[in-house]
């Protein structure tokens, strides 16, 4: 296997450069075993195919400056900083399976190496005690396969619990109370620092190196600037109903109920126990149809004085309600 050198820069990139320098390392150089480690600020990132409203903690993450990025892979909603070691396998052919499994045994090889008994699960992760210290994502392009994931060295805690919101039942059916409590990390199993952890993974899976040049660079950044574009990012969300309740002081019970294609709202309906000063289907109703779902869209859509509609409602309550 080979290793590749990314160019070094001061501060790490986003994290969508590193997804972009997987598809051209597959698209581009000649057909071999290729891999490579990379770190990011505090971002989340969700699957291809999931929404982002039910799985990521979009408000908490805007608060944070948590990054939010959607990958071209399947698989689940994961948080990453620089406490996660981020992994990426590139290989040729069209065995989906095979690569994965041979991917997933050679983290565990590798964690044995330090003295953690590490197992894979039947499907992405990668648990120590039955707990998860690593998972993977797959992605298939023609004659290429790309495997990418997690390894959790140490990370912040509040931030990963409260920027992810997994369904309930998704942590019911495992019998656990909390993310916290379904995830393990490699500093509670060993005194290697994530350097030495770092080393060790190169030096036990690649044997010779290459590295990229700027003109390679400046191609990776090409194929980069898709994944920044917001319809992409959120565009590609399924048709998705949400519904979004509060009780305001003053205001009542207020239920808003939202049916949402691609981070627009394609329709939405008020009900509870408020009262009514102006007309709410066009006043606010109308005004939120084919309204992106982002805080600067929603404060332009609005109504300045959302009063002369719902008796001692503001706008920004309105809007917090909505995104929640």
């Amino acid at each position: 296997m080979r290793y590749v050198h990314l160019p070094h820069s001061a501060t790490p990139r986003q994290l969508p450069f590193y997804l972009a320098a997987e598809e051209y390392v597959a698209r581009q150089l000649p057909p071999a075993e290729y891999f490579f480690l990379w770190q990011v600020k505090p971002s989340v990132i969700f699957g291809r195919n999931q929404v982002a409203q039910r799985e990521v903690n979009i408000a908490y993450c805007r608060q944070q400056g948590i990054d939010m990025w959607r990958r071209k892979s399947g698989g689940g909603c994961v948080y990453a900083d620089m406490g996660n070691i981020m992994l990426s396998y590139i290989i040729p052919g069209e065995q989906v399976r095979l690569t994965f499994n041979h991917y997933v045994s050679l983290l565990a090889l590798v964690l044995g190496k330090m003295g953690i008994e590490a197992k894979p699960t039947g499907r992405n992760d990668v648990l120590i005690d039955g707990r998860k210290v690593s998972g993977n994502a797959f992605f298939h392009l023609p004659g290429r396969n790309i495997v990418h994931g997690t390894l959790l060295y140490d990370t912040c805690m509040e931030h990963m619990t409260a920027a992810i919101t997994p369904p309930k039942q998704k942590l019911e059916s495992k019998g656990v109370s909390s993310v916290r409590q379904h995830i393990t990390t490699l500093r509670e199993h060993t005194a290697l620092s994530i350097e030495e952890v770092k080393a060790l993974i190169k030096t036990t899976l690649c044997r010779d190196s290459i590295e990229l040049t700027p003109a390679d660079v400046a191609q990776i950044e090409a194929i980069e600037a898709d994944y920044h574009l917001p319809d992409f990012i959120f565009g590609l969300n399924p048709r998705y109903n949400v519904t979004r309740q509060a009780r305001l002081e003053g205001v009542g019970d207020i239920e808003v109920s939202l049916a949402v294609k691609g981070n627009v709202i394609e329709d939405v309906n008020m009900v509870g126990d408020f009262f009514l000063t102006g007309d709410i289907e066009q006043q606010l109703i109308q005004p939120l149809r084919g309204c992106p779902l982002t805080p600067e869209a929603l404060h332009n859509a609005l109504p300045d004085d959302i009063g002369d509609t719902i008796m001692n409602m503001k706008k920004q309550q309105l809007i917090d309600i909505i995104l929640q």
